[in-house]
């Protein structure tokens, strides 16, 4: 069983949904962004997303595109990416990339696989890359034995869901809402009906992210989810932070709360 399988079936017998966390590699910096993600995992974070910046994040919200740039222009390559993989690997957490296919293509497909899976990696989010034109993914990794995570939507026709959760092996990532990243008031509707759908073809567990910024959210997410995604909440937190210190002290804060909703799933 992989670390990301171990990581859902752990929660699944505390009764409970996964926390699942992204940040940035490099955001603000590559040191800072391992020590906020350090303080996401030890305030209750189960599975880590390390987000592989890049100059051209179409699905993203402002937020998370703010802290794409400051990485870049602090110098995170995917080569660093992969530094800040083994080094948040090393806090036991599993450690998942979620990266556009480009970077992941131009860096060479058997070459990030390989680097992933030396790093400590579990797998990858890739959600611009569909299962028909993954064959090369697919077999690298296989090859390397990092799974693959895909995305559906409260669009996705079954024949679609079928499709790409067949295509997953680590869990499938339930787009709660269309549209860019970014937290909202409120989860979309729309989440539990695609959970009840997805679960209709296949046994992986179902992580709904997109919108969760609140304790009382995660709650309502892991009465009907196998994992629970925040991102653009932990990066708010930091890009309001005035100090490196404070950013961790509020990313734990945010982590607490969120950990604690989990708990105390509602349905």
């Amino acid at each position: 069983m992989s670390d990301l399988r171990e990581a859902f079936a752990r929660a699944r017998g505390e009764g409970r949904a996964a926390l699942i966390g992204y940040l940035p590699a490099g955001f603000p910096n590559s040191d800072d962004s391992v020590r906020i993600i350090e303080s996401m995992v030890e305030a209750g974070v189960d599975i880590v997303e390390v987000g592989l910046p890049y100059s051209d994040p179409l699905m993203d919200g402002p937020v998370i595109q703010e802290a794409a740039d400051t990485a870049l222009r602090a110098g995170m390559t995917p080569a660093g990416v992969l530094d800040v993989v083994q080094r948040v690997a090393a806090t036991g957490a599993a450690t998942v990339v979620m990266s556009y296919w480009n970077p992941v293509e131009r860096f060479g497909v058997d070459a990030f696989a390989e680097g992933l899976a030396r790093a400590g990696g579990s797998g990858v989010i890739t959600p611009d890359l569909t299962p028909e034109e993954a064959g090369e993914w697919t077999r690298a990794t296989d090859d390397h034995g990092i799974d693959r995570v895909f995305l559906v939507a409260p669009s996705s026709t079954d024949a679609r869901l079928q499709t790409v959760a067949s295509a997953c092996t680590g869990f499938v990532y339930a787009a709660s809402t269309m549209g860019v990243t970014g937290a909202r008031a409120a989860v979309s509707g729309a989440a539990a009906g695609l959970v009840s759908r997805v679960r209709e073809v296949t046994d992986l567990p179902v992580a709904v992210g997109l919108g969760v910024s609140t304790g009382d959210q995660a709650a309502e997410i892991a009465g009907y989810a196998d994992g629970v995604i925040v991102g653009s909440a932990f990066i708010r937190r930091v890009l309001d932070a005035a100090t490196p210190g404070e950013a961790q002290a509020s990313v734990r804060a945010l982590a607490a709360e969120l950990a604690a909703g989990v708990r105390r799933r509602k349905g």
